[in-house]
C-alpha cells in the first residue's frame, strides 16, 4: 500500500477529529462524550434492537453496554427485553432522551454550518462534494464479503430479493423453477462457493461460483441491493470470484445474463469479459460471457 496515501488518510483523520470536536469530553457543549451522543442519536425516535445498533456502529458489546448504562443513569433511555422475543434487548428514548436528541440534532446542524460558513460559495460546493465522495468510499470500505452456506439466513434473504427483482424487471417475469440455477450443493466447496456482502451487519448482496469438474467456473446469482449500488460491489464480487476461481486452478470464468440488465452487461465488458456463443440453455439469458483467469503465481 502507498505510504503517501496512508499519511494523507492519517492527516485527514486528525483534521476531522479536531474540527468536529470529538476530542472533547463535552461533545456539542453537552455533559457527555461523542460516544454517548452518537449512540443516543442512533437510537432515534423509533428505538433500536441493541444487537443491530452495536453492529451498525461496529462496537463491541461491552462498550455498548457501558454507554447504555450511562445513558440509563441519566434517564435518557430505557433498555428492556423485546415484547416479541425476551432474549432480544431493545433500547428506546425516554421523554428526556427525546428532548436531548432534538438538542443534539440542532447543535449538529450548527456545527455543520460553522464548517461551511468561513468558505465562499465555490469552496462550500467543493467541500460538500468531497465529503459526499468520501462518505461513499468509506461506506464501500465498510462492506465485508464472507463465504457462507447457501442455506444461511443472510444468503436466503439475498436470493429472495434477487428473485423478486428479476420477476419485476424481466419482460417475461422470472420463475426460479424454469431457470438453470444451481442447487445449494453446487455452491458449496469443493463444487462451488457462495459469497454474501454485509454492510453494518446487514446483507446487501450475494454472488455464487460454480466449480464443476468438467467445465469452466461459472458465476451465478450475483445481486446487489439497490441501497448498496454505487459502492462498487458488483466489480468487487467479480474480482473476488475470479481470484477464488484462480485459487482452484481454473483458467476460464463464465456467466450469462438477461438483456434487461444493461448495467450488469456494461460491468462485465469493463471487467474484461468477452461475449461468446451460448454455452447453456438458460431460458432467461440473452448474453453469454467468458474471461481468461490469470493464474496465481506461487511466491
Amino acid at each position: 500500500m502507498d505510504e503517501t496515501q496512508i499519511q494523507q488518510v492519517r492527516r485527514f483523520n486528525r483534521v476531522v477529529t479536531q474540527r468536529v470536536g470529538v476530542l472533547h469530553e463535552h461533545y456539542l457543549g453537552r455533559d457527555r462524550p461523542v460516544g454517548e451522543a452518537r449512540l443516543l442519536w442512533e437510537v432515534g425516535e423509533r428505538g433500536q434492537d441493541v444487537r443491530q445498533l452495536r453492529e451498525r456502529l461496529g462496537l463491541d458489546s461491552g462498550y455498548v453496554s457501558r454507554l447504555l448504562r450511562s445513558l440509563e443513569d441519566d434517564g435518557l433511555v430505557v433498555v428492556e427485553p423485546s415484547a416479541r422475543d425476551r432474549r432480544v434487548r431493545t433500547v428506546r428514548l425516554t421523554e428526556a432522551g427525546r428532548a436531548e436528541h432534538a438538542l443534539l440534532d440542532a447543535r449538529s446542524d450548527e456545527l455543520a454550518g460553522s464548517l461551511l460558513e468561513p468558505l465562499n460559495a465555490g469552496q462550500r460546493a467543493r467541500l460538500v462534494a468531497a465529503m459526499a465522495e468520501a462518505e461513499r468510499l468509506l461506506t464501500a470500505a465498510t462492506v465485508t464479503l464472507d463465504a457462507v452456506d447457501p442455506a444461511h439466513p443472510d444468503a436466503e434473504h439475498c436470493l429472495r430479493r434477487y428473485f423478486e427483482e428479476l420477476a419485476e424487471r424481466f419482460d417475461t417475469g422470472f420463475d426460479p423453477a424454469r431457470s438453470l440455477l444451481p442447487d445449494a450443493g453446487e455452491l458449496r466447496l469443493p463444487r462451488g462457493l457462495f459469497l454474501v456482502a454485509r454492510l453494518h451487519g446487514e446483507p446487501v448482496g450475494c454472488a455464487g461460483l460454480k466449480l464443476p469438474p468438467d467445465a469452466p467456473a461459472e458465476i451465478k446469482r450475483m445481486w446487489v441491493a439497490p441501497s448498496a449500488r454505487g459502492l462498487g460491489l458488483g466489480r468487487r464480487f467479480l474480482a473476488e470470484l475470479e481470484a477464488r476461481a484462480a485459487e482452484q486452478g481454473r483458467e476460464v470464468l463464465r456467466l450469462d445474463t438477461n438483456k434487461t440488465l444493461s448495467a450488469a452487461i456494461g460491468l462485465y465488458h469493463s471487467a474484461g469479459f468477452q461475449e461468446v456463443p451460448a454455452f447453456n440453455d438458460e431460458p432467461y439469458a440473452h448474453h453469454w460471457f467468458e474471461k481468461r483467469v490469470a493464474r496465481r503465481v506461487e511466491g
